[in-house]
């Protein structure tokens, strides 16, 4: 992945890829998949600005698994990758 700091109090996430065929081999378009709700952290932001100029620290970091808000976020394409870009209260939990 090419170099990508997030500002502030946001998070990059890459997805995780969803299983395209069920247990049971049913095979599900693309049009019928639901959205991911977990990822994993790319890369992380320096943390929002407090009153007092101070930086509030970011709970994630790199490489850990998190579930996100289904709806949260900015998707976007970077060298043929989809990533996401949240704010850190979108996310939900760190998997593990």
């Amino acid at each position: 992945m090419a170099k990508i700091r997030p500002v502030g109090d946001r998070v990059v996430v890459k997805p995780a890829a969803k299983e395209e065929v069920t247990k049971s081999g049913i095979v599900i378009p693309d049009t019928a998949k639901e959205k991911p709700q977990e990822g994993v952290v790319v890369a992380v932001g320096n943390g929002r600005l407090l009153d007092n100029g101070d930086r509030a620290p970011i709970d994630v970091h790199e490489g850990d698994r998190v579930l996100f808000a289904k709806y949260g976020g900015t998707e976007f394409k970077l060298d043929g990758e989809e990533y996401l870009v949240l704010k850190e209260n979108d996310i939900l939990a760190i998997v593990g």
